[in-house]
């Protein structure tokens, strides 16, 4: 695969990037579960007999297939031979509520879904509450009553199978959490992902002989570009961890012989304090990227001094498939940026009517290139919101310096406004961060009947430590213009999160309540 070199290249559907990938590096190593490892044929061979399985089941181009997996052999080749047939892939969250997994099946119109044995249950709640639902897939050995086997539909025939899809077709319904309301599902092409996936290879160097240590969720953004369609394009190997535990991971670094980790804040922040016996060989990762959420400036020189690795930060909404910019080297990046734009990835800070601000200026990043989705499904009325003119207004808050590099505030929807003056969460959030007691804090706005809005933190304090509101307080006064200073602060054992690690603001929000 090319990477994007210029603007307007051709760009290849997810099908033809993994059989081109097949052709040209038949036997390295593409997955890598536990003892369990597959090459890129294998992976190939299975991906046409699974798309033919699903074929004989009614699957067509332009269908819905749900699939409720962890990170395991049956996602990749799930979501690989739901594109390679035309249709759309559906990734559920494994612990979603019922309800929450039901909406997302329903509204995407799903005629299949796909799971393993443990996830079997929440599948066949969507399954069953959804009228379109006609196919429950599972793998496993002890299958739900009119299931089909997973493995079965494998030994189908593959000469009827269509064409690859075009790199224009819908390939994945991502479905966004938001700040309000329902989830969203957010259209995006081949082009997009393959697009974005080359961009990336392109920017931080990543290549054939790269490991990925792959740890995000694939049914997230973040997870599925990073760590399935890079390694996709490229020709890389895969190890797929189903969950993110430290010491698991560290030994699965060492095992594997992982070159590249990309993570979350929260999991670095887990790296960072945590206490070993011995240790650790992690000779072999050469590169780590953080993303997903604003990542504290002191833990990038811990990362890297305690595992001799470089640790880099971008950033992206899941409507841009999702990467728009990221730090390229350790040498060129500036520390609390998010680096500049991708390749053939344009970002401008506009205001409130939509006029472009000056360098240095807060306002919203807008985005537009070929990851930019097509638009959400089925609501031409936030699409139309969200895309305007061709640029995604992606409601995050910053702002860019003299050489381009993009600086995240706040989200719109987090930004505090007391007594008319803008207050900005990760300001706040990175003052209290400075304490040594805390481990993690959010900082959110509180309703105030004297005030309106005040800020209000919620604190997350490392075991062993004491908590003393009065302190913070103090600290912030120190750093902070009165009017920023929290006026309520409380103390939690663990903040809400979502799948990748992220702070769930939308969950802290109305706790507080001032007179």
């Amino acid at each position: 695969m090319k990477a994007f070199e210029e603007e307007g290249a051709a760009t290849d559907s997810l099908p033809v990037a993994l059989q081109q990938t097949a052709r040209t590096h038949p036997d390295r190593t593409a997955l890598i579960a536990g003892e369990h490892t597959m090459t890129w044929a294998e992976v190939a061979g299975a991906v046409e007999a699974l798309a033919a399985g699903l074929m004989e089941l009614g699957i067509r181009p332009g269908d819905s297939v749900a699939l409720v997996l962890p990170n395991c052999p049956q996602f990749v080749l799930s979501y690989m031979a739901t594109v390679r047939l035309g249709a759309r892939v559906v990734p559920i969250n494994p612990v979603l509520a019922p309800e929450e997994a039901i909406h997302i099946a329903g509204d995407s119109g799903s005629r299949a879904v796909i799971a393993l044995e443990p996830t079997a249950p929440l599948a066949v709640a969507a399954a069953g509450a959804c009228d379109r639902v006609e196919h429950l897939i599972v793998s496993g050995e002890e299958l739900p009553d009119a299931a089909v086997d997973f493995h079965a539909l494998m030994a189908a025939d593959t000469t009827s199978l269509p064409k690859p899809p075009d790199a224009g077709e819908v390939a994945a319904l991502l479905y966004t959490s938001g700040t309000t309301g329902r989830p969203k599902g957010a259209q995006l092409t081949h082009a997009n992902l393959v697009s974005n996936a080359s961009a990336s290879i392109e920017a931080v160097d990543m290549g054939e002989d790269d490991i990925f240590l792959g740890v995000l969720p694939l049914f997230h953004a973040f997870g599925a570009t990073v760590n399935m369609v890079i390694p996709v394009v490229v020709g890389a190997s895969l190890v797929l961890v189903p969950r993110f535990e430290p010491l698991p991971v560290i030994e699965e670094i060492e095992r594997t012989h992982a070159t590249i980790f990309c993570g979350v804040p929260s999991m670095f922040a887990v790296l960072a304090a945590l206490k070993t016996e011995r240790s650790p060989d992690l000779s072999s990762l050469r590169l780590c990227i953080s993303g997903g959420a604003a990542l504290p400036r002191e833990l990038t020189p811990i990362i890297e001094e305690r595992y001799e690795t470089t640790l880099l930060e971008g950033y992206g909404p899941t409507e841009a498939s999702p990467v728009v910019s990221v730090n390229r080297t350790r040498e060129s990046r500036k520390i609390g940026s998010v680096g500049p734009p991708l390749p053939g990835v344009e970002v401008e800070i506009r205001d409130e009517s939509g006029q472009r601000m000056k360098v240095g200026e807060i306002g919203e990043i807008c985005v537009r290139g070929p990851n930019v989705m097509l638009g959400y499904w089925q609501d031409p009325e936030k699409t139309a919101n969200t895309i305007r003119d061709g640029w995604l207004y992606t409601g995050d808050l910053g702002h860019v310096d003299e050489d381009g590099y993009i600086y995240i505030v706040d989200r719109k929807t987090d930004m505090i406004i007391v007594g008319g003056l803008n207050v900005y969460s990760r300001e706040v959030e990175d003052v209290i961060r400075l304490l040594p007691e805390v481990r993690d804090v959010a900082v959110v706005s509180c309703a105030s009947r004297l005030r309106g809005e005040v800020v209000g933190a919620f604190i997350e304090v490392h075991e062993g430590h004491e908590a003393d509101e009065q302190r913070i307080i103090e600290h912030c006064s120190e750093h902070l213009a009165r009017y920023k200073v929290p006026r309520q602060i409380h103390f939690m054992r663990e903040l809400p999160r979502s799948a990748i690690g992220k702070v769930l603001k939308r969950e802290l929000r109305g706790r507080f309540s001032l007179h």
